[in-house]
């Protein structure tokens, strides 16, 4: 650690309980109903556990230093075993392992060095497949291990990304899919004796396609795309006579994921309700909607039906609690609890739930009305204190990700401890409003993204109950761009900025991100290879204005981080140094970890450093100086490319005053809608705590 001071005692002593919350995830039902699989901590990183009825004890399985993840049981009733993936030091080179639930032996697969990812169990249980860059360290192809041998061969070498998705029912066939970007897919059928791979629907390239599964009797697909729509859809196609239909109804959201039971009787399916989980579950015959559980706001990922068809287990994770494991009946409203994990003996009552609001940015959506940002907002309890409260803006990672309203310990420790505001802002880039919000922040459209962060920084001059001489920034991953590119274009709007495993530089880390990642990575940012383009990415990047930079800032990283290299905060640590004077930077490096920290050793250390630089850079009330507000209203836009040495604009409100906001950007500030059954779309990955910088993040850069 780098000019980052002791930790005071009180800080130390008071994060302690905060620190001690863990969750739980669903990992999958084990056959002959012998309970579930689940993924938790007790030491210092997760493990899997196997829980034999709701709320039994949870009886920890793997013991391993380095975290476990991708864990799927077989679905051989007469094979108590599971595979897992695990790296070492966050380095992301995964290697799959098998191990027996009951014996605990277990024993590594692969190859040892290659990035083996996404196992994916036959029907039957005798073979699994998976994708490997073992050719040529870039390329992701898809092989088969076979149980039974213990050979692994290839049954699709390509360039490019390739996943698969499903096994047929006889399996002899694959669902596999091309993955060039968040925005753009491409789904084959593979046949396994002939090698043959054939798609199963026409793409112009711009269409997004994210689960799919073959149906029980072999006669189609379901699938989640965004074709013909601007939100990802539940639909089938039907093999004989090649046309798909929407089985979502008309839901304006994004399907996140979706589950077949066995016997081809039921789907399940969620909806990304803006930010917020809905479950729905479908009988196939008839598409009839069955009865749900109502559910708390939150975020629900790891859907699967159990062996026999009748029960639907999930994690749901919410603001108020952690991740935990519940499971409810077909056609049944009752919930049931599988894990309740603890929260450092906190009162679960007094944590503060988000609320949504929208506030108006720079420019004009496609109706010609002034667009919003969609963010979630987490204010403190209690009287506003005289001159309000200081804001901390947080910005996720991806950019194609989404800051959703799920369990922060480290969030709730701000708002309720420090008093400090909290707003999450889902700028122009972010999934889940529409292919064309997402698509707003492309190439060199990539400083809209920021002038959105101007933007906000407009609201919260409007609101009497917040501070808008103290406000800080921090962000992980694509959010930590985000923090630099901020603190330079809006210095002396903010007091503070945290940029944990961030992009300083796009040219240097395109060229020094992981091989396999790279031409995934260009897809959303551009190619640094083309020199119109390199000198555009080298003329946004936050290095080159290092100097700007004169407030406080803590930058935090992984030195194994595959995605975003040691180098990206090591040159944007030094740079500032050199140039700008500004002798307030902390460093955190850790040596252990990669992108994002997952040792609660670690992640602790990062907690309390943070707080410290909250509390001495973000807390004080500044002397008396001049209000900070909007710009005049005859501030014109400027074109950040145009004029890319001057700062940023923001938005120039019809009226500047500070005591009230002008009409149109009278922000909606509702709850979030409870997740009560709506007609609704679907496709999740499992997904961590999206609001949380700590985290390692599964989205990009």
């Amino acid at each position: 650690m780098e000019n980052i001071p002791p930790i005071p005692a009180d800080i130390s002593d008071t994060l302690f309980q905060y620190q001690q919350a863990r969750s739980a995830s669903f990992a999958g039902w084990l056959p002959g109903g012998q309970g579930v699989l689940i993924s938790t901590r007790f030491g210092q990183t997760s493990q899997v556990h196997r829980v034999r009825e709701p709320l039994g004890d949870r009886q920890q399985i793997t013991f391993f230093a380095e975290p476990i993840s991708n864990i799927a049981p077989s679905p051989d009733p007469e094979q108590p075993v599971f595979l897992f993936s695990k790296d070492e030091g966050g380095n992301e080179l995964y290697q799959l392992y098998l191990q027996d639930v009951n014996s605990g032996k277990q024993r590594r697969l692969t190859d040892g060095s290659a990035r083996n990812t996404a196992p994916l169990w036959s029907t039957q249980g005798d073979r699994f497949a998976y994708s490997t860059t073992l050719r040529n360290g870039q390329d992701t192809d898809i092989y088969v291990y076979d149980m039974r041998s213990g050979d692994s061969h290839p049954v699709l070498e390509r360039s490019g990304m390739w996943y698969a998705l499903d096994w047929s029912p006889d399996d002899n066939r694959l669902l596999v899919l091309r993955f060039v970007s968040r925005s753009e897919s491409y789904p084959y059928v593979l046949d396994l004796n002939s090698g043959a791979l054939l798609p199963f629907r026409p793409s112009s390239g711009n269409v997004s396609f994210g689960s799919a599964r073959f149906a029980r009797n072999g006669k189609g697909i379901y699938y989640t795309s965004d074709e013909d729509s601007e939100y990802r859809q539940l639909r089938f196609h039907d093999f004989a006579t090649g046309e798909s239909k929407r089985l979502s109804g008309d839901i304006a959201w994004d399907v996140s994921g979706f589950a077949l039971s066995r016997d081809g009787r039921y789907v399940a399916f969620v909806v990304n309700a803006d930010g917020t989980s809905q479950i729905h579950v479908r009988a196939l015959r008839d598409g009839r909607a069955l009865a749900v559980p109502k559910l708390p706001m939150g975020v629900i990922s790891g859907l699967h039906f159990s062996e026999d068809g009748w029960r639907i287990g999930f994690t749901l994770n919410s603001p108020r609690s952690p991740g935990d494991v519940y499971s409810f009946r077909v056609a049944e409203t009752r919930l049931t609890r599988w894990t309740h994990s603890e929260v450092g003996g906190l009162d679960t009552s007094r944590f503060v739930e988000p609320k949504l609001i929208r506030y108006p940015t720079f420019d004009d959506d496609e109706q010609g009305l002034r667009r919003t940002i969609p963010a979630l907002y987490y204010k403190p309890a209690g009287k506003t204190p005289e001159g309000g409260y200081p804001v901390l803006v947080l910005m996720h990672g991806g950019p194609e990700s989404q800051s959703r309203p799920t369990f922060n310990s480290a969030l709730q420790y701000w708002v309720r401890e420090l008093g400090i505001a909290v707003i999450a802002p889902n700028v122009r880039g972010s999934t889940g409003y529409g292919k064309t919000f997402e698509k707003l922040d492309n190439g060199r459209l990539r400083e809209d993204s920021i002038r959105d962060v101007g933007a906000l920084l407009d609201w919260i001059s409007w609101q009497d109950e917040l501070d808008a001489r103290r406000v800080g920034i921090i962000g992980g991953s694509y959010g930590g761009y985000a923090v630099l590119a901020s603190m330079i274009h809006y210095g002396e709007r903010l007091r503070a900025g945290i940029d944990t495993v961030g992009v300083s530089n796009f040219v240097t880390f395109l060229e020094n991100t992981k091989d396999y990642r790279r031409d995934l990575r260009r897809e959303e940012y551009g190619d640094e290879r083309d020199a119109d383009m390199r000198a555009f990415l080298e003329l946004i990047s936050p290095t080159r204005r290092a100097a700007e930079i004169k407030r406080p800032l803590f930058i935090a990283q992984g030195a194994n981080d595959p995605r975003v290299p040691q180098s990206e905060a090591d040159q944007m640590v030094r740079t500032i140094r050199q140039t700008g004077g500004n002798d307030q930077v902390w460093y955190f490096l850790a040596r252990d970890e990669g992108h994002g920290f997952k040792k609660k050793t670690n992640r602790d250390l990062y907690t309390n450093a943070v707080a410290l630089f909250l509390r001495e850079h973000l807390l004080p009330i500044p002397p008396e100086q001049p209000e900070v507000g909007v710009p005049q209203p005859d501030a014109a836009p400027v074109e950040p490319d145009a004029q890319p040495d001057r700062p940023l604009p923001s938005t120039p409100p019809p009226s500047p005053s500070r005591t009230a906001a002008p009409t149109d950007a009278a922000v909606a500030v509702q709850p979030p809608p409870e997740a009560a059954p709506v007609e609704a779309p679907i496709d999740d990955a499992s997904q961590g705590d999206a609001l949380d910088p700590l985290s390692p993040l599964d989205e990009e850069p």
